[in-house]
Formats: structure tokens, sequence, C-alpha cells
């Protein structure tokens, strides 16, 4: 990544907990309440990340195509963590300069281009919203590793 290039760190938190349960000794009735709780939080993350795919994606993919943006990445964990570590989705914008990441750019036009059923745009917007559990917004800084 060049050097003046930074980059944004999206992390998004949807509940998903994960709960061992020992077969034996335990009743049917509460594995059963588990199992749906996890069932639920499964489907909140897969709505969260569908929102995300239709409505917040296509912005940032103009944005790279506009040279505002240099790349827009996403990745899952592949296993867990403890609860009070846990994230879903982390998504890496990395802008093409500090400026453009900080220039307060109005991106009203873009949307109403790209949603014209801005209703629907931000009902759904609404509700990708109303899913996390949490979001941060972490500015990154390149690291100069070969200087002492």
């Amino acid at each position: 990544m060049p050097s003046t290039a930074r980059g944004r760190l999206l992390v998004v938190g949807v509940v998903l907990i994960v709960l061992f349960v020992a077969a034996t000794g335990t009743d049917i009735t509460e594995r059963r309440r588990m199992e749906d709780s996890l069932r639920a939080a499964d489907r909140k993350k897969d709505e969260f990340i569908a929102l995300f795919r239709k409505n917040h994606y296509p912005v940032l993919k103009k944005e790279v195509e506009m040279g505002r943006m240099l790349k827009v990445s996403a990745v899952a964990p592949f296993y867990h963590t403890t609860e009070d570590g846990r994230w879903d989705y982390r998504v890496t914008i990395v802008y093409k300069n500090a400026t453009v990441a900080h220039d307060g750019y109005d991106s009203s036009a873009l949307l109403k281009q790209l949603f014209p059923d801005q209703e629907t745009y931000k009902k759904e917007e609404q509700r990708r919203f109303e899913i996390l559990d949490a979001h941060w917004d972490l500015p990154l800084k390149d690291v100069d590793l070969d200087t002492k």
C-alpha cells in the first residue's frame, strides 16, 4: 500500500452465540431453545450481509470506480473467539489518500442515482444498523518497520 494511502477499518458485530451443550442431562426443551437462538443469530448475520451487499457495497464500488478509494475488501473469521473480542465482519476501505478520506464527500447524489427508490433504501439501511450490536470506524496508519 502506498505510504499516502490510508485505510478505514469497519468492524461490525452481529450477535452470534456459540453454545456447547452436553448431550447427557440437558433438558431437551432448554437445548431446543438454545439451538433456536443460534439459528436466529445466524439469520441476523445473514440478513446484515445481504443488506450490506445490496445497499452499501454498490456505493463503495462506485467510489472505487471514481478513484476516491483504491480498494474495498471484507473478511469474516474462520473460527470463533471469546465473546469480548468477537466480531463477524471486517470491511477494509483503502482511500486514495488521507485528504480524500476526510474531505466530507457528499454522497447524496450518488445514492439517489444508485437507489431511485429512496424510501426502500432508507428503510433497509435503518434495518441494517438495527441488526448491529456494535460498529467501529477505525482509521489506520502505516507503521514503518524498517525505521528504528
